[in-house]
């Protein structure tokens, strides 16, 4: 069943959805036009007014380039490639203060400011119950928050809106300097505080997917870890992990693998603020995530394969019993080898019309697959490996078995995708995306390709449980860390920290600090978490290297300059407000 606030998202008119009456090409824009459908004389009356107002809220939220897109920003680190949405950012040598991804991300992200302003100070004096008006103040000051959080880790201090700014009176004014970045952060510290005061701790089912007390306090938590105060991070994160003052009921997800793939009003006790992707054919809402991530088998997807799983990615996952994993272990030579050594020991024959293997060469598929089903299952659940098989679908849409094969050109065809066989549209020997990818028509339910209706998480409990991990052991708690973690391997079947083999000790806090950072990369990859982790870890320089396939040749290289580690002001915000300041190199 399809939520209130999904069917709302899709009957309401853009117009009323606004409640700022903003358009949605740029906040800080001076051509900003406002519309005539919002006075205070027919909207900001009922609780019904109440209600679709927030869900303008959530609207703005979703737009891709404010947090629906959340998935691709793995392509900005080390364990995704990619050629869009991010590639100038993430390949670094054309990434400047012109990049459309930094001016379309600064102005979404301010269109969601400006609706919960318009929100927060409409509200406030309608004439409705202060039950209402609470949790609607609540989920601004959230959404607000959330935003302006973004905006910390992206640029630093950046002009500061609260609700006195009225959009419809001040778009062509909107000239405030820069705040501090401890100015900015005072204030969404104190937008999450008011909002776990507000917001309750659950909401109808009706209702899935508006913020609750325990997204709050989470992403207060979240602020805290990344601004190293670690005894208040500990404080928020344990509230909801070990529910200190209320029962939140939040919980693992028992499989893994589901975990991804909730859909058609299904729901999971791990997710504690998501996005809410329903329907996949015609009608609700769902994300585009297969557009970027699903390869040409995937629906018949034109393009796809805009972001594939990194090498980098692959080989951090450890053997079943949790040692390291290299590749000598498995094929003499490889670590060293060149390519052609690689390709020998892992490629095959296919014929002309790309419908079966005619020769494995002096390959042993059953060795290639071993070295990675052997491993961390959660390896094979996000990633589609060599000579893996993939529900994909035919030229008809319609569900049919597909085959990843490393295919030689020189003995044989190459792989299509309307016949046996995924290809990259990019002509990469990489991985393949599984982790977040439908499988075939999901019985008639998918039917568009750009409607990947699984819910999507922007905050979940493996991720606090791990920031709360490391908390404590930034905080000196080490033995704490390592049954946090331990949590989130025993999922899925990986023996814990520290249960016995001398590959699993933890000898320090550092030791744990890398097991911690190993972990969130297994465990989160294609969430699009691991940029800002490695940038608020100092690790942004160290993780920059070029984009090889399989086989270590070269997809496209990278490049790092020490501006990279904060965002340039978008050049015409620059030009629109002349009391912005450009950050330091650029």
């Amino acid at each position: 069943m399809k939520s209130k606030l999904s069917n709302l998202l899709h009957k309401t008119p853009l117009a009323l959805l606004a409640a700022s009456a903003i358009v949605m090409t740029g906040c800080e824009s001076l051509d900003f036009t406002p519309a005539d459908q919002m006075s205070g004389q027919t909207f900001w009356r009922t609780e019904e007014h109440a209600r679709q107002a927030a869900i303008g809220m959530y609207a703005a939220m979703k737009a891709p380039w404010c947090f629906g897109m959340e998935f691709t920003f793995d392509m900005c680190s080390d364990i995704a490639d990619g050629s869009s949405p991010w590639a100038d950012i993430s390949r670094g040598s054309s990434f400047s203060s012109a990049s459309s991804g930094v001016q379309n991300h600064w102005q979404y992200l301010y269109e969601l400011v400006h609706r919960s302003n318009t929100v927060i100070r409409n509200v406030a004096g309608m004439p409705i119950s202060a039950e209402t008006i609470d949790r609607v103040t609540g989920e601004a000051k959230f959404l607000r928050a959330m935003a302006y959080f973004r905006m910390l880790n992206c640029w630093g201090g950046v002009p500061y809106y609260d609700e006195s700014c009225d959009i419809n009176e001040e778009f062509a004014s909107l000239n405030s300097p820069r705040c501090s970045e401890e100015e900015l952060r005072k204030h969404i510290i104190d937008d999450l505080t008011e909002a776990i005061e507000k917001l309750p701790v659950n909401w109808e089912a009706t209702d899935l997917g508006r913020a609750t007390k325990g997204a709050a306090y989470a992403l207060r938590g979240k602020v805290y870890l990344f601004n190293r105060e670690w005894t208040k991070a500990i404080a928020d994160f344990e509230e909801i992990v070990y529910d200190r003052s209320n029962t939140y009921g939040y919980a693992l997800h028992e499989d893994y693998n589901e975990l991804f793939r909730l859909y058609n009003g299904k729901h999971s006790a791990e997710m504690i603020f998501s996005i809410q992707s329903l329907d996949g054919n015609t009608a609700g809402y769902a994300l585009d995530i297969v557009s970027y991530f699903g390869n040409k088998s995937t629906m018949r997807l034109i393009a796809g394969n805009a972001i594939v799983p990194s090498t980098t990615l692959v080989d951090m996952y450890e053997n079943l019993d949790g040692s390291p994993f290299n590749w000598d272990d498995r094929f003499e030579g490889f670590n060293e080898g060149d390519s052609q050594l690689r390709r020998k020991y892992m490629c095959v024959a296919i014929d002309q019309a790309s419908t079966k293997v005619t020769s494995t060469l002096e390959a042993d598929t059953t060795a290639v697959m071993d070295a990675y089903r052997q491993r961390d299952p959660r390896l094979c659940l996000n990633v589609i490996t060599p000579y893996s098989h993939y529900l994909g679908t035919d030229a008809g849409s319609n569900p049919m078995d597909k085959q990843f094969v490393l295919a030689d050109p020189t003995q044989g065809g190459a792989p299509m995708e309307a016949m046996a066989f995924i290809r990259n549209s990019e002509g990469w020997n990489s991985y393949f995306w599984r982790k977040w990818i439908p499988t075939g028509n999901l019985d008639g339910y998918w039917g568009e390709y750009n409607r990947t209706p699984y819910e999507f998480p922007l905050i979940r409990l493996a991720d606090v449980i791990l920031m709360l991990a490391e908390a404590y052991n930034e905080n000196g708690e080490t033995e704490k860390a390592i049954q946090e973690v331990n949590k989130i391997r025993a999922r899925v079947g990986m023996p814990g920290l520290g249960s016995g083999a001398a590959w699993l000790a933890v000898g320090s806090k550092d030791e744990m600090a890398e097991r911690i950072r190993h972990e969130r990369a297994c465990e989160l990859a294609g969430e699009g978490q691991r940029h800002w982790d490695l940038r608020r870890w100092g690790l942004l320089e160290e993780s920059v290297k070029d984009a090889r396939d399989i086989f270590g040749d070269l997809m496209y290289t990278r490049s790092y300059q020490p501006r990279h580690e904060v965002w340039p002001i978008p050049l015409v915000e620059l030009d629109r407000n002349r009391n912005l300041t450009q950050n330091q190199g650029w």
